[in-house]
């Protein structure tokens, strides 16, 4: 099965590039790609990375006019050019990896992504009206596709590698570090804030005697959630977290915090605090980002993650002020990177065994390259991923976290 546009499909013109152009990208008649090639290849070089090189990360360049789209749109131009076919790259992880890396891309992210940055400050893009749209874009694209990619129990969030050594083995215990760090307990009953297709709940119901209660925007999520958990004590329901009014024994948020937005962090972390009993625990699972700027990559934002927002630690900390004691922190962003290719190796898989249209193949360029720009930004240590651990400073006892 063909998961790639043949070469004579890319570009705007259809058209095959000549050899000497696709070996010597200097020969493109733009001005503007002329001097986005100059400014690109040292910086490019010094990551050891050569345009149609012969390393897997090098980009292989198929439309000359991919310089100009990089320089005049940076990341947005980026993901474009490559979804529209106009290079190539068969290992986009480690290529975005040896960029990240670079020191003057670590120093140039504070000043770039400029407009993203504005509307995420000027404007509350994550408002309850606005909540559902990633619900509609992303979860809903279709439970066959998260099927086909995800683990067996379908768990959209970071996997732990550090006993394991397959992606089954490494959301089984994750789940279970979970569940040991709140302490969880037969009869306890549980919110679990973006409970996704319940794969939490499921497995605190059948493996710690839980009853769980679980909020997510995704129509889809709740109605396969709802059968994988039938006959348990799990009450799935598509309901924003911000008409939560009940109390609950512990408090669990994997993977939805990123969806919040600095603008609302303290209505979470309040919603939260009124569900929690008072010697309750409250685990946030959460991507975070090193800075506190905000914003969104402008192609996530765009295509993946809708109004989507990364934390930093500091913006969390300022959230539960009042709120709530931090107990622990736990970083394991690493394990992100062997998860999000471990997704990957199963979307490729998933996806080749489908009838698709060309309409699909985009489709499939879209998510193989977010999927592996992600990979690879975890991988440089751009992105991590912490399990945080809340309580309202009850009991007195210090907070020992399970191994």
């Amino acid at each position: 099965m063909q998961t790639t546009l043949p070469r004579s499909e890319f570009g705007n013109h259809g058209a095959i590039m000549p050899e000497s152009l696709i070996n010597n990208p200097m020969q493109s008649k733009s001005r503007v790609g002329h001097y986005a090639l100059k400014r690109l290849k040292p910086m490019l070089e010094g990551a050891e990375i050569q345009i149609n090189g012969p390393n897997p990360w090098d980009p292989q360049v198929i439309n000359p006019d991919f310089f100009k789209q990089v320089l005049l749109h940076g990341s947005l131009g980026l993901g474009d050019s490559y979804v529209d076919g106009w290079w190539e790259c068969e290992q986009i992880d480690e290529l975005v990896n040896r960029i990240l890396r670079l020191p003057s891309s670590r120093s140039k992210r504070f000043t770039s992504h400029l407009l993203s940055r504005l509307r995420a400050a000027l404007f509350n893009l994550q408002k309850e009206s606005r909540a559902a749209q990633v619900g509609e874009q992303h979860y809903d694209v279709g439970n066959e596709l998260y099927q086909g990619m995800l683990d067996q129990r379908m768990v959209y969030t970071c996997g732990y590698w550090a006993h394991s050594d397959n992606l089954d083995d490494a959301q089984r215990d994750k789940l279970d570090l979970v569940c040991r760090k709140i302490f969880l307990k037969p009869g306890m009953r549980v919110l679990d804030i973006g409970c996704g297709w319940g794969s939490f709940a499921k497995f605190a119901a059948e493996n710690y005697g839980a009853k769980v209660v679980g909020v997510t925007i995704s129509k889809q999520q709740v109605k396969l959630g709802m059968e994988m958990c039938r006959g348990l004590p799990v009450d799935l329901r598509f309901q924003d977290y911000r008409k939560i009014d009940e109390r609950f024994d512990a408090v669990v948020s994997l993977g939805m915090f990123e969806h919040v937005g600095h603008k609302n962090f303290r209505t979470y972390m309040n919603v939260a605090h009124n569900c929690l009993n008072e010697e309750g625990l409250f685990l946030l699972h959460t991507i975070g980002k090193n800075n506190s700027l905000p914003g969104v990559d402008p192609w996530v934002g765009k295509y993946i993650f809708p109004n989507g927002e990364l934390p930093s630690l500091k913006l969390i900390t300022e959230a539960v002020e009042s709120y709530f004691l931090i107990e622990d922190v736990h970083n394991f962003g690493p394990d992100y990177d062997r998860t999000l290719m471990s997704w990957f190796h199963n979307f490729k898989q998933y996806f080749a065994a489908r009838e698709n249209s060309r309409a699909d193949q985009r489709f499939y360029r879209m998510w193989s390259y977010y999927l592996q720009v992600c990979a690879g930004a975890f991988r440089a240590r751009d992105l991590q991923l912490w399990q945080i651990v809340l309580s309202k400073g009850m009991p007195y006892e210090a907070y020992r976290r399970p191994e």
